[in-house]
């Protein structure tokens, strides 16, 4: 048979218009990862990096948290900036904790009569603590000498501004002391003849509805100093919170009573209506350095006269009580008041009761012993006895105060003899407060 060949060539393939993609391997994603790691050395610089993280974890000493109680102690007994543990506000409970070495995140905070008496020594406070702190004064009682040692700080700024005029800043906190403490001297100064009893109650409510004002706009935390004023001539002895008073709404002192008892109002009504973070405390009887030399109250009047050899001016038959505080006890209970989660109000004072003739005693053991008293006619509404009751700020706040009448006596002196007599150059640094 012959054979015979076929060409095949032209005959046409089946060809399919659908693309097949090769068929994924078993395990594939399982092993994808494994070989991403394996190439170029990644594992070796995985272990080392987990080599070196654990070494430097063993190697770094432990470092227990401090307690809460040792804590709020140091803090307030000697400011510090470096801390090991601390909460997100220096006695807030609020906040996580800051790691080792790093310091408190400082607050912005505003002082209204912070070149006072009271402001200053809180200014001073604040600013040791790391905090930023703007000083809003007139200088109608403040002296610019009381916060000149801060001039220069970056931290520290002055506003000469009366408080009746509203104020827009951005502060954390305000603490809101403005207000000439003791109107019923106003009468017998003529210093203070130019500062009606209105531009008094003007201050306590016109100048509280602004820092309100400002502290819901910028939601700042908002502390009122109020006084033990608002108990009036007190017929419960000693006085609580929850005492009501009995107040002369007419009388020579109630620009400075009702003015406070207003602000205490409206501080409430913020803070029920308006929501703002609120802090009252009521203020008993003050003394220490950097007071006005001659604003009438009793502790300076007669510190200022034993040291002119003047007689020791007591009003009435000098059987008045009161209670006398040291400022740096009074600047320890309102920053506790700050940072605490309790509104208030509450009585801030030292519960040791005086006469004023046991005073006037103390003033002359201090001072001269050769000193005279000379008795004058009581003034209008004063009242009988003074003492407050501490028990809440105890349990609250864990305060109370720590200085006696006879161990802070002797640097009011020492800073009033200085500024009468100019035996040394003035310089608001220069007066320090004892730690209590």
């Amino acid at each position: 048979m012959g054979s015979e060949l076929i060409y095949r060539g032209h005959e046409t393939q089946p060809k399919s218009n659908s693309y097949s993609p090769k068929p994924t391997k078993p395990w594939f994603f399982e092993i994808r990862p494994i070989r991403y790691i394996l190439r170029e050395q990644r594992l070796l610089f995985v272990l080392l990096g987990i080599v070196i993280a654990t070494l430097f974890f063993t190697l770094l000493p432990s470092s227990s948290p401090i307690s809460h109680s040792h804590f709020l102690s140091s803090e307030l007994t000697q400011p510090t900036h470096r801390i090991f543990y601390q909460a997100h506000s220096v006695f807030s409970s609020g906040g996580g904790k800051i790691p080792l070495g790093l310091k408190r995140k400082g607050l912005r905070i505003v002082v209204t009569g912070g070149a006072g008496f009271v402001g200053s020594h809180l200014v001073d406070r604040l600013i040791a603590r790391g905090d930023s702190v703007i000083v809003v004064d007139n200088f109608f009682t403040g002296r610019k000498e009381n916060v000149m040692h801060h001039f220069g700080n970056p931290r520290f700024e002055l506003i000469r501004h009366d408080v009746v005029e509203p104020l827009l800043l951005e502060v954390d906190q305000i603490y809101h002391l403005a207000c000439p403490a003791s109107p019923v001297h106003y009468k017998f100064n003529p210093f203070f003849l130019n500062y009606d009893f209105l531009g008094i109650h003007k201050t306590n409510v016109v100048g509280t509805l602004n820092m309100l004002g400002l502290a819901k706009r910028v939601g700042a935390r908002f502390l009122l100093t109020s006084t033990s004023e608002v108990y009036g001539d007190p017929l419960q002895h000693p006085q609580v919170e929850t005492y009501w008073g009995n107040v002369n709404p007419i009388g020579v002192r109630s620009c400075y009573d009702e003015g406070k008892r207003t602000a205490e109002t409206l501080t409430m009504d913020y803070h029920r209506g308006a929501g703002v973070e609120v802090r009252i405390a009521r203020i008993f009887n003050t003394y220490g350095p950097r007071m006005c030399i001659d604003d009438g109250r009793v502790v300076s009047n007669f510190v200022a006269q034993a040291l002119r050899k003047e007689p020791l001016t007591v009003y009435g038959d000098g059987k008045q009580t009161r209670s006398f505080q040291y400022v740096s006890d009074l600047v320890e209970g309102l920053m506790r008041l700050m940072e605490g989660e309790h509104v208030g109000p509450f009585n801030l004072g030292n519960p040791g009761e005086f006469t004023m003739i046991e005073l006037a005693q103390v003033v002359q053991e201090t001072i001269d012993p050769n000193a005279k008293i000379e008795f004058r006619p009581n003034t209008e509404d004063d009242p009988h006895k003074r003492k407050p009751d501490i028990t809440r700020a105890k349990d609250l706040l864990g305060w109370e105060p720590k200085v006696s009448l006879r161990k802070g006596l002797p640097l009011m002196v020492s800073d009033f003899r200085q500024r009468i007599f100019g035996d040394h150059k003035e310089d608001g640094a220069s007066t320090t407060m004892p730690l209590s």
